[in-house]
């Protein structure tokens, strides 16, 4: 006797949630672009404030507890995943200063391959074929991108934007180690950690927290609106889509990202970066459509 699976219901408010996580993130490149004078650490030191303060908020009001006190009960693995943020954000924004948009954000897409290698490394986590595969291709689509830049800034660049992809792929693992369900204190954790590596290198480096007033409000901005925000969305979003689905939505973020930089700012990627962004793109696609469930995972939080 033949027996009839009933598929669940899509839930498309959770997917519409976390594709407008990924278009927030998208005008990360967008914002950097538009800081006049501001240097990767002032920006930083800025932007880490705005968004611990809504993160606070967000948890309290979520949780009824203390943000400070959820975050240091993650032990070891909050404080890890913690720093590895804040050096993948400050990769991020430096990468996206020495390098195209295009290429950082394609750069920062491989960060779920670099996971599946670190957690293999470091929790001896099972890889799936298809995967090994999709990292394979993935690399081979960034040494595309990187063909024609083995000199200057744009080499910076572009290791900064492997190193930021490293920090979050880090992140990941952490909070498999940790086994957390909530990501949001860890976050939290990685502001506060921020506002005070930032101050002590502004300070080591001779560079005054004051900036001018334009550059404060946009560092502010992409706190609240970029990070923060984009995080509320995805954190909603991913309680109800499938991992795949999760992983795919997200890729908005680097499609859309090199068009704002395009449409408002003129700039434009080179025909390596198209090519090897397609490539890399296509290997993370992949590997997430190869590995779709059919029933959607277990809530995050």
């Amino acid at each position: 006797m033949t027996t009839l699976t009933i598929q669940p219901e899509r839930d498309l408010r959770g997917c519409f949630f976390v594709f407008l996580a990924g278009l927030v993130w998208s005008t990360v490149g967008l914002g950097i672009r538009l800081v006049d004078e501001a240097q990767v650490w002032q920006i930083l030191f800025y932007r880490s404030a705005s968004m611990t303060l809504l993160l606070y908020v967000v948890i309290r009001l979520r949780t009824g507890q203390d943000a400070l006190r959820l975050a240091l009960q993650m032990g070891w693995p909050g404080v890890i995943g913690g720093l590895s943020l804040v050096a993948a954000y400050t990769g991020a924004i430096f990468a996206i200063q020495t390098t195209s948009v295009a290429n950082a954000m394609m750069l920062f897409a491989c960060s779920p391959l670099l996971a599946a290698i670190l957690g293999r490394v470091v929790l001896r986590e099972y890889v799936r074929p298809q995967t090994w595969v999709a990292i394979v291709v993935a690399g081979c689509g960034i040494a595309v991108m990187v063909w024609d830049k083995f000199g200057g800034a744009a080499l910076v660049g572009n290791l900064a934007a492997i190193g930021s992809a490293v920090g979050f792929a880090t992140f990941t693992i952490t909070l498999r180690w940790g086994k957390a369900t909530e990501m949001m204190p860890a976050i939290f954790l990685s502001g506060l950690f921020g506002m005070g590596l930032m101050a002590a290198i502004c300070f080591w480096l001779g560079l005054p927290l004051r900036i001018s007033n334009a550059d404060t409000a946009l560092s502010l901005g992409m706190g609240v609106f970029q990070v923060g925000l984009g995080l509320i969305l995805y954190t909603i979003g991913s309680r109800t889509v499938p991992a795949a689905e999760l992983t795919l939505l997200s890729l908005a973020e680097v499609v859309l990202g090199p068009v704002w930089v395009w449409l408002i700012l003129g700039e434009t990627a080179t025909t390596n970066t198209l090519i090897g962004g397609t490539i890399l793109l296509g290997a993370i696609a992949g590997n997430a459509l190869s590995g779709a469930r059919r029933r959607p995972p277990p809530p995050m939080l």
